[in-house]
């Protein structure tokens, strides 16, 4: 049994991360940082829910497959 990384398990974390960045980039270049960084998380948090549920469909999947 292999150790895996919070973030392999638990991809919340990074897809927060990456939206609040890329948030933060088009909030700059529009001159509305706190709009952008919101925007960032939000779609940051939908991105990671989606793929929690996509993990947990495969994982569920293999679970019946044996």
């Amino acid at each position: 049994m292999s150790e895996q990384k919070p973030s392999e398990t638990d991809p919340m974390g990074v897809a927060i991360g990456v939206g609040v960045a890329v948030g933060t980039a088009i909030g700059v270049v529009m001159d509305q940082i706190a709009l952008g960084v919101a925007l960032g998380i939000a779609f940051g948090v939908a991105y990671g829910a989606t793929l929690k549920r996509k993990q947990s469909t495969e994982k569920a999947k293999d679970n019946n497959d044996d």
